[in-house]
Order: structure tokens, then C-alpha cells, then sequence
């Protein structure tokens, strides 16, 4: 299990939402790259970067940022956020991105997600945010009328292998993960499942590995940036992770 700390980048800088609420952000740092680096020193398998105001604009906004940071932190960089169209596709497509998160375009555009199928193949991964089971759209701003279960069980249909779920009301929140929802995913489908949003402790760490052990990686934020607990601390209860200062 990949755990992969979180660089959210918003007006050139390194944030986290609550709830995905625009206006509630925390700045943690003005230079992304650093703290790129920084993850890696300290032993990241892998970082999960995403362009937050692509997300809110539906376009590539801070790619330059995004480009950087997968060219010079050394480890595996999964990236979302504004991929909506076959242009922003092949703009990603191009960069040594490991993985590239769809979401909207994945429920609104079917013909989208072949594109990006075709484009990206295993390095596709499906963005799964939702609120109360039902999958929301547009940075989280709008709600659909598709449940978790039934969204998840067409994309492996379409030959989706990976996916991101995040339960929106849990991220940034650190009162723990949705476990109980993943799980039930998990059970569903044969589908790689990345968790985000809620991990607050050391003993969301340990449940994870309790309750979703086939879990393909687990995404940390907040409580990384605020001190809750170390890369390092929770790296031994998962394991793997590059040696610090590699």
C-alpha cells in the first residue's frame, strides 16, 4: 500500500480545503517543489498533486508547477485536477506523470473517458469524490444522481483499473476515513482503490491496514502538514517507502 502525501496547489500555493470548500483554505507553504522534495527526503513512496484551481476552472491552470514536480521529486507522482478536455489529455499525457486523475469529464463525457483510456491506458486513475454515496462533479461543487457502487462498477466495464475515493465531507476534516465505504467498494470490485480524505491519526493508519489491507494506496494531508504524526511513523505501520535523505 502506497501511502502518498497530498500537494494541493492553489494560486501557486501549497493549501488544504476543507470539505473541498474553496474558501476554507490553510497555506502551508508558497513553494510546491520544495515540499516535493521535502516528502521525498523524508520517504515518500509517492506524491498525490493536485491543481486545485483546474478544478474549480475545469481547465490546466497550474501545469508548469505540476511539471516541475514530476521532472525533480524522484518518486511517483499522481496528479488530478482540470483534466476536462482532449487537449488538457494530451498536455498530461506528455508529462512523466505515473498516474492522471479524470474526474467530471469521467461522469459527464463518456467519450472522454475513452479518449482517456486510449491516451493514458494503466496510467489512467478515476477521481470517486462523494458526499452521502453519491458521487459529486466540478471540484465538488455539484452532486450527481449516481451512487459509489454503481459509478465504480461501470468504469471497470469501460476497463477503468484504478480509482481515487474520496468521501468529501471526511477531506481535510481529520476526523477519520470512510472506511466502512471503501471497504464495501472493495468487496464490489476488483478495481485498484486509492483512499483519500479524513486520516487524522496513527490509528487511522493502523485501521487501514486492518480494515482495507487490499487498499492500492492510502493519500495524507493535513495531517501531515500539521505535525499529527511523521511520514516516517506512519511508513512503519504500512511499510515501503524510499530510505529518508535517499
Amino acid at each position: 500500500m502506497l501511502l502518498m502525501p497530498a500537494i494541493d496547489i492553489q494560486h501557486g500555493r501549497v493549501v488544504r480545503l476543507q470539505r473541498g470548500d474553496f474558501a476554507q483554505a490553510t497555506v502551508f507553504g508558497d513553494d510546491p517543489l520544495a515540499w516535493a522534495r521535502e516528502w521525498r527526503r523524508q520517504g515518500a513512496p509517492a506524491l498525490h498533486v493536485v491543481d486545485l484551481d483546474g478544478a474549480r476552472e475545469g481547465r490546466l491552470v497550474n501545469l508548469d508547477l505540476v511539471a516541475a514536480i514530476a521532472q525533480e521529486s524522484g518518486v511517483p507522482v499522481q496528479f488530478g485536477g482540470g483534466v476536462r478536455s482532449r487537449t488538457a489529455l494530451a498536455e498530461v499525457a506528455a508529462l512523466p506523470l505515473t498516474w492522471v486523475i479524470v474526474g467530471t469529464s469521467a461522469v459527464t463525457n463518456a467519450d472522454l473517458l475513452d479518449e482517456a483510456l486510449a491516451q493514458l491506458g494503466e496510467r489512467l486513475v478515476v477521481g470517486v469524490d462523494c458526499e452521502d454515496g453519491m458521487v459529486t462533479t466540478h471540484g465538488w461543487q455539484q452532486r450527481s444522481q449516481v451512487s459509489a457502487q454503481r459509478f465504480v462498477g461501470w468504469l471497470a466495464e469501460k476497463g477503468v483499473r484504478r480509482i481515487v475515493y474520496t468521501d468529501v465531507a471526511r477531506d481535510g476534516m481529520l476526523i477519520g476515513p470512510d472506511l466502512e465505504g471503501v471497504r464495501d467498494l472493495l468487496q464490489a470490485s476488483d478495481v485498484e482503490i486509492v483512499l483519500s480524505g479524513g486520516i487524522a491519526t496513527l490509528d487511522d493508519v493502523r485501521r487501514i491496514k486492518t480494515v482495507a489491507a487490499d487498499l492500492a494506496g492510502a493519500i495524507v494531508g493535513r495531517a501531515l502538514y500539521e505535525g499529527a504524526f511523521t511520514l516516517a511513523e506512519a511508513l512503519a505501520i504500512l511499510g515501503g517507502g524510499y530510505a529518508a535523505g535517499e
